[in-house]
């Protein structure tokens, strides 16, 4: 099974692009702090590449921007390639296929924006509906 979970901050705005085909499709950096400091104390982050289609990338480009946090349920692809000096390279991605805000404090200019992003139609909850 290729199942992820992650949650940290946007590093930059995600960038959306329209492929020939129409699909579109975004790109965006997640900085995950790991739960352990290394030996020094000091906290380490990861840096983890992800992208999103179709619908699930328009909501990302529309509601999340750069040092936003997100969480998000996807898969770990690979791709080869050849850089600049003709060398094989393997690139990890993460395709972001369930994408939600993270719990926590309310973001005001976000009340009209759906709770999560599954692919499948969502519901905005009214305010009084929620538990915090």
């Amino acid at each position: 099974m290729n199942s992820c979970v992650l949650a940290g901050r946007l590093c930059a705005d995600p960038e959306l692009r329209t492929l020939d085909t129409g699909t579109e499709v975004c790109q965006f950096t997640l900085a995950c702090d790991r739960r352990f400091k290394d030996a020094q104390g000091q906290k380490q982050t990861d840096f983890i590449y992800c992208k999103a289609w179709g619908k699930t990338a328009v909501f990302v480009t529309t509601y999340f921007h750069k040092g936003d946090g997100l969480t998000l349920g996807g898969r770990i692809e690979t791709r080869r390639y050849e850089d600049k000096n003709g060398d094989t390279r393997t690139a990890f991605e993460v395709v972001a296929e369930n994408v939600e805000f993270p719990l926590g404090k309310k973001d005001d200019n976000r009340s009209a924006a759906p709770a999560a992003h599954t692919g499948a139609p969502t519901v905005v909850p009214d305010d009084d509906e929620l538990p915090f």
